[in-house]
């Protein structure tokens, strides 16, 4: 019997503690998580692979989620889901994320639940 393949998921968010919890719920979900805390780490985990779907703060050091959309969009030509969350959920924000390319918009605080389902509904789209 075949393992199934556990889905890749790169955790792009700069409040350790949070990106703490949130990785461990989807690591109970069966997901591996690659964590970065900001952007520099972001693109040198994408430089090593893409993952199945990217989970972006938009509120980053050097490399803002919105940045990350338009670069995964415009130059690497991915199509790979991107899930963005914010606390900072201002409407320009969110229309700036949706309009490059972004799946999906979470507003802090995060349920952890509520981004399983977000993140379980988005591979299946894909």
């Amino acid at each position: 019997m075949m393992t199934p393949v556990k889905k890749k998921l790169l955790l792009a968010e700069d409040d350790k503690l949070l990106a703490s919890l949130l990785r461990f719920r989807l690591e109970k979900a069966g997901y591996e998580v690659f964590l970065a805390h900001d952007g520099r780490e972001v693109k040198l985990l994408l430089q090593n692979g893409m993952p199945d779907i990217i989970v972006s703060d938009i509120m980053m050091p050097y490399f803002s989620g919105i940045e990350l959309v338009e670069y995964v969009r415009e130059e690497l030509g991915s199509r790979i889901p991107v899930i963005i969350i914010s606390s900072a959920g201002n409407e320009e924000n969110v229309l700036s994320a949706f309009e490059l390319g972004a799946n999906d918009f979470i507003s802090k605080p995060v349920s952890p639940s509520e981004l399983l389902v977000r993140v379980g509904r988005e591979l299946k789209k894909n």
